[in-house]
């Protein structure tokens, strides 16, 4: 693993692959870069891009801070591809996504982004309940990490049980539930987070949407509302699919992402 630090002196760490352009790929809740790993997603990237997966904050060999802020988690990405020479393509998935949206209004590196269904505040859905999220600080609180996953994974990320089953019969599910104290807060800061379409006026950057055809409304209402707010942006529904395509329909997945990335625009 590699690190850079950022804005706040926190290490980020990444492990970088393959070689060609660069692709920073950036997980999302109770997971770190090996997430990628799964279905062999990051080796087929790796093919085609020298590919950087990213820990971020809190997990993996990445630093954290007392006290946590989500603007720090922007900063992490944005400095993760201020450290690299070319124009990046940058992907992240769910919570990664919304880091990733965010980074991309702090760096001036960006050939192409991907974002994958962004936990976005919107409509009247609420990204959880106190109710949930006192069950989870309570499970966490008596050592029951897995189960607060899962919790978090039935709850709040609305994944049905037959994909849970997917994740947790993969090899990272120990490095997921590791990673389970970081739900409370990356389950709140979402919620928390005040999407302003104007902001993201001027950001041009080709980007592709990636939503779940079988997701829950609000991922897809999510999605829309990033897509309506950027100036040069696309959706690709993956049909079949819901949040976590990468895991169940991994060649759909490459597919679309390289298809993306090898447009001219």
């Amino acid at each position: 693993m590699e690190t850079i630090t950022s804005a706040d002196g926190t290490p980020i760490a990444f492990e970088r692959t393959g070689s060609g352009p660069p692709l920073v790929l950036v997980h999302g809740s109770a997971g770190d870069h090996t997430r990628w790993e799964l279905s062999e997603v990051r080796s087929a990237f790796a093919e085609h891009f020298t590919v950087y997966a990213v820990d971020r904050r809190g997990r993996g060999e990445s630093g954290d801070a007392a006290e946590y802020e989500l603007e720090r988690e922007f900063e992490d990405v944005a400095a993760v591809v201020g450290s690299i020479d070319d124009p990046v393509v940058l992907l992240g998935h769910s919570y990664g996504a919304l880091c990733c949206l965010e980074a991309a209004l702090r760096t001036d590196n960006l050939r192409k982004l991907v974002l994958y269904e962004p936990p976005l505040p919107v409509g009247d859905h609420e990204l959880y309940s106190e109710d949930v999220l006192a069950e989870l600080a309570a499970l966490l609180d008596d050592g029951e990490n897995e189960r607060a996953l899962v919790l978090f994974l039935r709850e709040v990320a609305e994944i049905p049980p037959a994909e849970i089953d997917v994740l947790r019969s993969a090899p990272n599910w120990p490095d997921r539930v590791a990673a389970a104290r970081t739900l409370p807060r990356e389950t709140r800061a979402p919620a928390e987070y005040e999407f302003d379409a104007a902001r993201f006026a001027d950001l041009v950057t080709p980007t592709l949407l990636l939503s779940g055809g079988e997701s829950p409304k609000w991922f897809r209402e999510a999605t829309d509302a990033v897509n309506d707010a950027l100036p040069n942006s696309r959706i690709t529904i993956l049909d079949g699919q819901q949040h976590v395509a990468m895991n169940t329909a991994p060649d759909l997945f490459i597919d679309e992402v390289l298809t993306f990335v090898r447009e001219a625009n």
